[in-house]
């Protein structure tokens, strides 16, 4: 899809409606600064979201995209998941020659759903976790700095093993809504996991002396082989 021609699309939309940036992305639940890139063409809204935008003023969602564009984009929408993990297979056995076998990644925390994979053989594993949704409490704190952590603890201690820090003011639930982890060829073998070993951890800061923790215990479908 034309990013430009979108964005210019969008931000004709909200002029001509007398809409600010803020007012447009509370229609559709997500940041101004998100809405901000969509106007730049540095950012697409979601497939799900750019019809809905559609359809709300009346613009014809095939002729914007094309059809041939909407069929592919529609298929690729149902099977991303699938995709990203063939993709990292086919990557891993080119460079390395070898066998993987994977392991699904969730929580036990009933606060939060995670969806991730381990893939791994005898000398190292690969971690992806593509997608974390927060189910808690409902929480519209806005944060200036948020902090997400995957580490393994090791016998009480904590062995940071990727980390992601984000320094702008944004909810906890639109954080997560693009946040994704991916560590490549990471030294231990899936092997060596034991059960709850690896945690992530989220630090949501109000200013320097206020933060909120969030402790997530991972858990692997299988014990590895």
């Amino acid at each position: 899809m034309d990013s430009e021609k979108i964005g210019g699309l969008i931000k004709d939309i909200r002029n001509k409606n007398k809409l600010t940036q803020k007012d447009f992305a509370d229609k559709y639940n997500v940041t101004y600064q998100a809405v901000s890139k969509w106007e730049n063409g540095k950012n697409l809204p979601d497939i799900t979201l750019l019809k809905q935008i559609c359809n709300d003023y009346n613009i014809n969602f095939s002729e914007l995209v094309g059809e041939e564009n909407k069929k592919k984009i529609n298929k690729l929408y149902y099977i991303v998941p699938c995709i990203i993990i063939v993709a990292v297979t086919i990557i891993l056995f080119i460079n390395s020659n070898n066998t993987f076998e994977f392991k699904t990644i969730s929580t036990s925390c009933k606060d939060f759903e995670v969806t991730g994979s381990v893939a791994y053989d005898s000398k190292k594993s690969s971690i992806y976790i593509s997608n974390i949704n927060y189910c808690g409490k409902e929480d519209n704190t806005i944060y200036n700095k948020i902090e997400c952590t995957l580490y393994e603890k090791k016998d009480n201690i904590k062995q940071e093993i990727s980390k992601e820090e984000y320094n702008d003011n944004i909810s906890l639930q639109d954080y997560l809504k693009s946040f994704s982890i991916k560590v490549d060829s990471y030294e231990s073998s899936c092997k060596v996991y034991k059960d709850d070993s690896l945690y992530l951890e989220i630090k949501a800061y109000l200013d320097d002396n206020n933060m909120k923790l969030f402790e997530i215990p991972l858990s692997l479908d299988k014990t590895c082989k």
